[in-house]
Formats: structure tokens, sequence, C-alpha cells
């Protein structure tokens, strides 16, 4: 896979490896407090007061260790299960659409889903002992991290690196995480856990890169201080609008559209190419996968229609409600609507 197409050099002989220093975070994570999850992979607390298992969070602190960021360098941030996928279905085919024209035949979508277009520093990149050589990357270079703000690899806030963040609302995104942790747990012989053991876990801040207001607030206190630096999307205003978070996410890359390029609707073509309905009809999401750090992940897996308020349908009103009065407690004050 050559650098041209904005993805990735393959990591046989583009990387080094340092296995003194894996063993030694992964020795250090390894004594840290773990809980049982939503997941069937226990989760460690970080020092910083964050969840996550135990290899995605030896990349992240791996990633902040040896990753080199540039100014021009634009990176995805999300908790899981928050419209990931579409944020970088959306970021790639707007930054890389001189290159690859929306509805060209070797346009990548046609044979890379979008997580191995932009890769997350600690799913894919920063694993198995090795330390990338990220250089032969098209600038803008694209990346993707769950890790919290505070857990950012450090160059990426020395450098004023362009920071891209998606919030969703706390209870969609459970039953989304609910959803996709599930679908793991039977394929691994588990019993699939109950939406209220779900809730108890969210509700206590055991969640994948949670508690769930830690990373939420961390992203929109950076965006108040730096929205130069930091843009701040809501899932559910960009299912209402996507072209304007288009937009304005080619504004924010330095990489605006043209009058010509509004007139012969690109923005409404781009939109159409990341639909869900053109997605998930792909070869490369119905037959491809992922290599993530614990195995490969079909393609499809990813994809799930994320319908604002579908939480009404799975979560009790007592639960809910639980969600919500954490929710009012911990943001109140801080401007941020959820």
């Amino acid at each position: 896979m050559s650098s041209s197409t904005g993805t990735y050099p393959p990591q046989e002989g583009h990387a080094k490896t340092n296995e003194e220093l894996y063993q030694r975070l992964n020795k250090l994570v390894s004594s840290w407090p773990c809980f049982p999850a939503l997941s069937n992979y226990q989760l460690y607390r970080h020092e910083n007061g964050w969840h996550g298992s135990l290899a995605p969070m030896v990349g992240t602190m791996v990633a902040d260790a040896c990753f080199a960021a540039r100014p021009s360098d634009v990176v995805v941030a999300t908790l899981p299960k928050s419209g990931t996928t579409w944020i970088k279905a959306l970021l790639y085919s707007t930054v890389r659409r001189r290159e690859h024209p929306v509805g060209s035949p070797d346009h990548p979508f046609n044979s890379l889903g979008p997580h191995e277009c932009i890769k997350f520093f600690e799913y894919q990149l920063y694993t198995g002992n090795r330390i990338p050589d990220l250089d032969e990357l098209p600038d803008p270079r694209l990346f993707a991290t769950h890790a919290p703000f505070a857990s950012l690899p450090r160059s990426v806030l020395a450098s004023g690196c362009k920071i891209v963040y998606v919030c969703r609302d706390p209870k969609d995104h459970l039953i989304s995480q609910w959803s996709f942790a599930n679908k793991f747990r039977v394929r691994d012989g588990l019993e699939p856990l109950s939406v209220e053991a779900a809730a108890d876990f969210f509700c206590d801040g055991v969640s994948p890169f949670g508690p769930y207001w830690d990373h939420v607030l961390g992203y929109w206190r950076a965006h108040l201080a730096h929205p130069e630096q930091v843009l701040f999307f809501r899932y559910e205003e960009m299912s209402r609008d996507p072209a304007a978070h288009v937009r304005r996410l080619a504004d924010f890359a330095g990489c605006p559209f043209s009058v010509e390029e509004e007139e012969v609707g690109v923005v409404d073509a781009i939109v159409k190419l990341c639909s869900f309905e053109n997605m998930t009809g792909l070869e490369a999401t119905k037959g491809g996968k992922t290599e993530l750090v614990f195995g490969a992940v079909e393609n499809s897996s990813f994809f799930r229609r994320g319908v604002v308020a579908d939480w009404v349908n799975h979560l009790s009103p007592e639960d809910a409600g639980r969600i919500d009065a954490i929710t009012e407690a911990r943001i109140r004050g801080s401007g941020l609507r959820v």
C-alpha cells in the first residue's frame, strides 16, 4: 500500500521495535487497579483516572513517548462508538478529495475501511513492540485515537496540530457500545451482558477510555481554550446537517471547498459517499477486515445505524434518569450541551 494513497505504508520494513519500552509499560499498567467491564477484557485504571484494556493503554503510552507530530497533522478523537467510523470517512474523503475524487473507481473506500485509511495510535500503529516510521505519509497526515485529552501524545499538544472531536449523547453512546461489546462476547462464547449491567459499569465510570464525562469535558475545555486547534462536533448535530459539518471540517483542515466545487456538488457527494447506506453496501465493508491489536475485525462490525435517541428502545426510565442526573451534575457550569 503506497503512501501516495494517503493510507499507511506496510509496517514491515517501516517500523523499528522497542521491546524494552513495551515490556516496561506492560508491567506498569498491569500493576494498576483492574476491573471487570462491558467487554471480555478487564479494564485497568490509568494514573490519569481513565480506563482501558491492557494493549490499547500501553499503545497510548508508547505513542505519548514516541509519536512526533507535525503542525499539519489532523487527529480524530472520540470515545468508542460515538460516530468514529463516520467522522473518519468524512475527514478522509474531504482532505483527500483531490487525489481521490468521489466516484473514482480506485477510491480507497472501494478496498479499505475507514479505520484502515485513518489509523488509531493505540489499536493499529503502536502495537506489537513496534515504533512505526510515519515520515513517509503525505501532509496532512491523518490519525485517530480514543485517548482522553490529558493522555494524548505530548507532541500533539506541543505541535499545535489539529484535533477533531465528536461527542455523542451519553445514553446513545452507551447503547452502541453495549451492542458492539456483546457481538464479541458472543463470538468468544460468553453470555451477552444485560443492558442493566452495562448501565451500572457506565455510571461507575468503568468504560473504555472513560468515564464518559471526563473524556468529553477534557476535549470541550480544550476547544474553549483553543478553538483554532480543537474542533468540537456533536453527533446529533452532524446527523441533522452533515453537509455543514463537512464544510467546517474542510475549513478547519485547511482545504476549504472552492466555489466551483460547491457548484458541482462535491460536498453533497462526500456526504452521500460516507452515508450509512452507501458505506454498508461497499465490498470493503461487506467482506473486508481491519487488523487491530487484539485481532482482525470484520469491517461490517463497525457499522450500526446510529439513530439519535435509540436509547429509549433499550434503557429503563430508571437507568436513563440515573445517567441524566450524573450528566447534569458533571457538566453543570461548563457550557457544554450533550
